[in-house]
């Protein structure tokens, strides 16, 4: 009897398959990783068949911010909550800590979405879904729209911190690093070395990430809360 060797059938490429073959490769990489070579390599394919499905790295950058933006919109809108008067603020605050888990499974993305300048139809729905829990809850338009200025990119889970002393252990080494620069930088070393000591012994970073960005959504937040009713 003739032993035949099963093969397995290629599975044919689309546009959906080429855009989550992307994520994954900057997943285990970075965005640094992803070219339309190594794309074309994960996938078995040639690098001139992909342009039947996306016509540049362009392209594929734009898939993914709707790639990603659909997973989001996905989890966001199995969130139940009552958004009317006051119990807003607790439903926006789910919504964007639970697109942020998104971004932190794929951390390399914000440096995506920062560079996209069109519209996505996707981001386009996650704000829609944003604005009516804000409007559920009494705002304005005109304060909906001044809300999404002080969310910026916040408003979607992620921002572009403007300080930020870095996210190594805080050693003895760092310490005395910081203590050299007293004299040039008084305040933000007073600053840095009063929150270093709080734990001596901390081998933690100097910023928790995750709680910094919920202390300023909090603020925003709170802030925001005080604005509504009025006209």
């Amino acid at each position: 009897m003739v032993d035949v060797k099963r093969v397995e059938p290629r599975l044919p490429l689309t546009r959906d398959r080429v855009l989550r073959a992307a994520i994954s490769v900057a997943d285990d990489g970075g965005i640094g990783a992803l070219t339309m070579r190594r794309l074309a390599e994960v996938l078995g394919a040639e690098a001139m068949s992909l342009y039947h499905h996306v016509a540049n790295k362009e392209e594929v950058l734009d898939g993914i911010v709707e790639v990603i933006t659909s997973e989001i919109n996905e989890l966001v809108e199995r969130i139940d909550l009552p958004a009317e008067g006051a119990a807003w603020k607790k439903a926006v605050r789910a919504r964007i800590l639970t697109a942020r888990e998104v971004f932190l499974r794929h951390p390399w993305a914000t440096r995506v979405f920062e560079s996209r300048t069109g519209s996505n139809p996707a981001v386009l729905r996650y704000n829609d879904g944003l604005i009516g829990l804000m409007r559920a809850g009494g705002f304005t338009h005109d304060q909906i729209h001044h809300a999404l200025h002080a969310l910026g990119s916040r408003a979607m889970g992620f921002s572009q911190e403007l300080f930020d002393p870095g996210t190594g252990p805080v050693t003895d080494e760092a310490l005395a690093a910081l203590t050299e620069l007293a004299e040039t930088f008084p305040h933000l070393v007073a600053m840095l070395l009063e929150v270093a000591h709080d734990d001596p012994a901390s081998t933690l970073s100097w910023c928790d990430d995750q709680t910094e960005f919920e202390f300023g959504l909090d603020l925003i937040l709170d802030g925001l809360d005080r604005l509504r009713g009025r006209s």
